[in-house]
C-alpha cells in the first residue's frame, strides 16, 4: 500500500472515530509515521540511463476532440520527486495533451534548475506516446529542414506545440526522449496516468 492510500485510510478512520480523543490521537501519530515512508514513485525508481533529472509525462482525452488533461513528474538522480503537475483543457485532442505534458515537464524542470542555480544539466523524458517520442527524436528534424512542412508539403499538425517543444529542448545541455509502454506497471508512467484521470474525474463533479 502506498503513502497516498495509507493517508486516505487514516482519514476514513478519523471520520469513523470522530469524538474519540484517544483514537484520534493514535491516528494522528500513525499519520506522522506515514509521512516518513519513502515516496512510492521514488522507491520504484530504476532509471536505465544516467541523467541529472528524469521527466515523465502523459496526456488524456475523453472524446477526441473533447475534454482533456496532461500530467508531468520530475525526479532527481536520487529518485526523489521534485514535482507533480497536471491540468485540464476544456476542448482538446489526445495528441495535444501528450505534447503539452512533455512541454510542461521540460518548462517546469528548467524553472526548478534556475531557482536552484543549476546549470548545464542533462535530462531524460519518458512518454508512452510514440507521437511525442518519434516526433522529437526524428520527425521534427526533417520538418525543420523543409520549413516545418511534411514530406508531402502539407502542414504539420499541432505546429505551435512542436515548435515550442523544439525551442525549449535546446535549453538543455542534453535531453533524451524515450518511449515506454503505457499501462505496463511502469510506476512513473502509471502515476502520470493517474494524475490525468484525477483531473478529468474532478471536472465531472
Amino acid at each position: 500500500m502506498n503513502k497516498k492510500k495509507i493517508n486516505s485510510s487514516i482519514l476514513d478512520l478519523k471520520k469513523g472515530f470522530s469524538g474519540n480523543d484517544l483514537a484520534i490521537g493514535l491516528l494522528n501519530q500513525l499519520e506522522k509515521l506515514a509521512q516518513e515512508l519513502p515516496d512510492e514513485v521514488a522507491r520504484k525508481f530504476s532509471p536505465q540511463i544516467d541523467a541529472d533529472f528524469y521527466l515523465y509525462s502523459d496526456g488524456a482525452c475523453r472524446g477526441n476532440p473533447g475534454i482533456g488533461s496532461w500530467a508531468s513528474i520530475a525526479l532527481n538522480s536520487k529518485g526523489e520527486t521534485l514535482f507533480e503537475a497536471c491540468s485540464l483543457d476544456d476542448h482538446t485532442t489526445n495528441n495535444k495533451m501528450e505534447l503539452t505534458g512533455a512541454l510542461k515537464a521540460m518548462e517546469l524542470i528548467l524553472d526548478y534548475a534556475k531557482d536552484e542555480g543549476i546549470r548545464d544539466f542533462s535530462a531524460a523524458l519518458y512518454t508512452d506516446s510514440k507521437y511525442v517520442s518519434e516526433g522529437m527524436n526524428s520527425w521534427r528534424h526533417n520538418w525543420k529542414k523543409r520549413g516545418w512542412k511534411k514530406s508531402d508539403g502539407g502542414a504539420v499538425q499541432n505546429l505551435e506545440l512542436w515548435k515550442s517543444l523544439d525551442e525549449v529542448s535546446q535549453k538543455f545541455s542534453s535531453l533524451e526522449f524515450h518511449w515506454v509502454k503505457g499501462h505496463n506497471n511502469h510506476p512513473q508512467n502509471e502515476r502520470c496516468d493517474e494524475l490525468c484521470n484525477e483531473v478529468l474525474d474532478r471536472s465531472s463533479y
